[in-house]
């Protein structure tokens, strides 16, 4: 059976949408599968909208432009309100709990609250939200193994924040225990 997942990545600008998905992109790439990464934004870019289809296959991939997804990672909530429908029955949906106002409400999903910012925020760190998150996505989605996502923030971060790459790993490791905690899952 060949695997294909397809994931939405949303948000404001500044989140790190489009360093997530390009983050698994290349953590794929580290493990010989194909993919694809297409990002999108407005203009603004900060603060602006912008979100990102990342595919993870075992086999080719025919097109990197699909409209419903097996796995939506939301973290804001107009990204909720144009991408909520857009995944498909039994997908996968994970969402920032401090932005999102108004939570998902299907019940063909499911459905992961994370508090990646507030968790973010006492590391001390809130620029690693976005990890907690990807941590999070990858405990019930194991597409790639954390070592291939350490690998991939060496191509995906400036040489200058290399320094950043252990406290990325921790909230790697944080958006794991997250999921095991509040949904009683591991992997």
């Amino acid at each position: 059976m060949h695997i294909t997942d397809e994931i939405i990545i949303a948000g404001f600008g500044g989140q790190g949408v489009l360093s997530m998905g390009k983050i698994l992109a290349y953590a794929a790439m580290f493990e010989n599968k194909e993919t694809s990464w297409m990002p999108s934004y407005g203009p603004e870019m900060r603060g602006g909208t912008a979100n990102c289809i990342t595919i993870i296959s075992e086999k080719k991939i025919s097109s990197p432009v699909v409209s419903k997804f097996d796995s939506a990672i939301i973290l804001n909530q107009p990204s909720l309100n144009k991408f909520e429908d857009h995944v498909k029955e039994h997908g996968f949906l994970f969402y920032e709990a401090s932005t999102i106002i108004n939570p998902p409400t299907r019940e063909d999903i499911m459905i992961y609250k994370i508090a990646a910012i507030e968790e973010a925020n006492k590391m001390g760190q809130k620029q690693i939200s976005n990890m907690i998150m990807l941590g999070a996505f990858l405990e019930i989605k194991p597409l790639v193994k954390r070592e291939s996502v350490l690998s991939a923030l060496k191509k995906v971060l400036p040489e200058r924040h290399h320094h950043l790459i252990a406290v990325n790993e921790q909230a790697l490791l944080r958006g794991k225990e997250l999921i095991e905690i509040n949904y009683h899952v591991s992997v």
